[in-house]
């Protein structure tokens, strides 16, 4: 910045008092497109081609995020429009001589450029006086300049109030609008417009605009600390110049690094580079440790767990990108660790602490305790760095499955004839693959105020002496030969081009699972009522409530399933119910069933206030049932089932 256009002189009032004080964004405002180069050389150089060819626009479009210059920079194009020197009388880039009008416009006082705020003037009457004035030519200057701020704050009346004056202006008319939301501005507007997209400006360029402007004002700094500042702004001068502000009071005088850390409640950037290598390692207790020491120092928990991301970021861009590690607003520690760690570490590893941080730090915004959440986040990080990724976990198991591996013969602990080795729940002998199918047996759920009790079969069993040894891991699943193909030939006719059949109405339905097209599946169970299915042709039914593209969705997606032509045909004829009307009906029929058990009776009528809340089915194994004899039933089994066979319990041991 040029000290001659940039400071602005202190004016002294009257006597020997001082004059106010004026913040660095005030006092080190830019005064011309020569300030402007900082981070918006794309715009400065448009507009310097356009004035040097005479090629004016009629009005001009400033958009970008707050605190980038866009108010300033409209004044200074203001300016520039009616620049006017005694050696120079028409609009120029080149501000370093001031002209006649320069200072008015640059206060925001000239009667020639009007400067209103849309967010408080966004009604048709604000618009309407504008286009009343348009009409009369400037007092002074060569042209009337209207600064709209906000301009996405105006009214659609407002809008297309000024549609026709913004296309076709008198020539002595500029419009310059400005805005943060450049979505919300129609695209009638947007067309009569140059956009000028203000864009961020980068840490390393705050740096040194901070560096210049402490250097005018005598400040001592620490690098670190303006870093730190830097980052915090985002890309925004005004917010930037604001925190350095702060951090010269907080400092009493000096921006030194601990004084700006605690200021802006932020972790030692060295710390977190420590923080992520004990995450690297897996070491949960270290990571702990140095988080709980962070915590205690004055570091927020989504800050640390922000800075993390960002430490996360580097390290994999650094994998990609090694020039990045000259970025001034880096600390030594993170230039140096972080291409350590760049070269150490894999980029699967690295995107998924990435993904997982993101998560972990809108948890942890949320929550109502964020240290506990933090914590949390952090022992998922160390959990998950040694994983494998999935694809490489598939090739594992694949291997596994083909080699035939498997655990050896008790390696789950104990001895064979241990009977709680030999014991196992149903449910995770199925997913095991044990592959036994046997007759369903029913079994009631009660539930109520005051009981809380199953009739049904027994969940334990006992495990066979050859399934023992059985692997019970991932990537251990014992490996089985295909079943025999059937010696009946499947009926071409009855199968899609795919192999898939369609038969009924529950096929539909796995079918669209299998497809992974949940909304199909639950509309095909919900509302279709089959009248008969043929191969290539399905009639059905559909009741009023169900969706209007149903038909077209289902005939385009079997098509594209099974790679063959569909009929979908809507009938008058009622059809069978839909699958969710056939499970309510069956599961009526459990209960109905369950009440008129005698033993749900006795324990109906024993327990006043006692229901039937559910009915489910279980598959018994007649091999456990062969081996292990029934167990006698206990007081326990009000927590548990009731074995089959048993009596229900006297009355004096309820």
């Amino acid at each position: 910045m040029s000290d001659t256009t940039t400071r602005i002189p202190d004016v002294s009032t009257a006597g020997d008092k001082p004059a106010a004080y004026r913040v660095l964004a005030r006092k080190y405002r830019p005064k011309d497109f020569s300030d402007l180069m900082v981070g918006q050389e794309p715009m400065v150089r448009t507009l310097t081609n356009a004035f040097n060819t005479g090629r004016i626009a009629q009005a001009y479009m400033l958009t970008g995020v707050r605190g980038v210059g866009k108010t300033t920079t409209a004044r200074i194009l203001a300016r520039a429009l009616n620049y006017k020197t005694e050696t120079n009388d028409r609009p120029s880039i080149d501000l370093s001589i001031p002209g006649e009008h320069c200072q008015a416009i640059m206060e925001g006082r000239h009667v020639d450029v009007i400067e209103m705020d849309a967010a408080s003037h966004t009604g048709i009457d604000d618009i309407r006086e504008i286009i009343e004035q348009v009409r009369y030519r400037p007092v002074s200057a060569r042209y009337k300049v209207y600064i709209i701020d906000e301009v996405h704050m105006l009214s659609t009346q407002a809008f297309n109030g000024l549609l026709k004056t913004l296309e076709e202006p008198p020539e002595h008319v500029k419009f310059i609008f400005a805005t943060t939301e450049i979505r919300k501005v129609p695209i009638t507007v947007l067309s009569r417009c140059q956009r000028f997209d203000l864009r961020r400006i980068a840490a390393s360029d705050l740096v040194g605009l901070f560096t210049t402007i402490l250097g005018k004002e005598g400040v001592p700094a620490e690098p670190e600390a303006l870093a730190m500042i830097a980052r915090a702004a985002e890309g925004s001068a005004r917010d930037g110049l604001s925190l350095l502000d702060q951090a010269i009071a907080h400092g009493a005088g000096a921006v030194e690094t601990a004084a700006v850390r605690t200021m802006l409640g932020l972790a030692d950037r060295a710390r977190i580079v420590d923080l992520f290598e004990h995450i690297a390692r897996g070491d949960v207790s270290a990571a702990l440790d140095e988080f709980a020491r962070q915590y205690e120092a004055g570091a927020s928990p989504s800050v640390v767990l922000t800075d993390l991301a960002d430490f996360t970021h580097l390290v994999t861009k650094l994998k990609f990108v090694p020039s990045a590690a000259e970025d001034p607003s880096l600390s030594e520690a993170e230039r140096q660790r972080g291409a350590e760690f760049s070269g150490a570490i894999a980029v699967s590893t690295l995107s998924r602490l990435w993904q997982m941080l993101l998560k972990g730090i809108a948890e942890t915004e949320a929550s109502s305790r964020p240290a506990g959440a933090a914590e949390m986040v952090l022992i998922r990080l160390a959990h998950a760095a040694h994983l494998p990724a999935p694809e490489e976990a598939a090739r594992r198991l694949m291997d596994l499955s083909s080699s035939g591996g498997g655990a050896p013969a008790g390696s789950h602990g104990g001895g064979p004839g241990t009977g709680g080795e030999r014991m196992m729940t149903q449910a995770v002998s199925s997913n095991l693959g044990s592959g036994a199918h046997h007759p369903p047996a029913p079994q009631a759920v009660l539930g109520g105020p005051q009981a809380s009790l199953r009739v049904g079969v027994p969940l334990l069993r006992a495990v066979p002496a050859a399934r023992e040894a059985e692997p019970h891991s991932l990537g251990q699943v014992e490996t089985r030969p295909a079943p025999a193909p059937s010696a009946r030939p499947a009926a071409r006719d009855d199968q899609a081009g795919n192999g898939v059949a369609v038969r009924n109405a529950a096929d539909l339905a796995e079918l669209c699972a299998k497809h992974r097209d949940i909304v199909l599946k639950t509309n095909v169970r919900k509302f279709v009522r089959v009248v008969r299915i043929e191969p290539g042709r399905i009639e059905m039914n559909l009741p009023e409530d169900a969706p209007k593209t149903l038909v077209a969705d289902l005939q385009r997606r079997l098509e594209e399933w099974t790679g063959r032509r569909w009929m979908v045909i809507l009938s008058r004829e009622p059809g069978e119910k839909t699958l969710v009307e056939q499970e309510t009906d069956a599961q009526e029929q459990l209960l109905t069933d369950a009440r008129a058990d005698p033993d749900v009776a006795a324990i109906l009528a024993r327990f006043p206030g006692a229901r039937i809340a559910d009915v489910r089915i279980r598959t018994p194994d007649p091999e456990a049932n062969d081996e292990m004899p029934a167990a006698p039933a206990t007081a326990e089994s009000a927590e548990g089932d009731i074995l089959p066979g048993d009596d229900v319990l006297p009355e004096d041991e309820f």
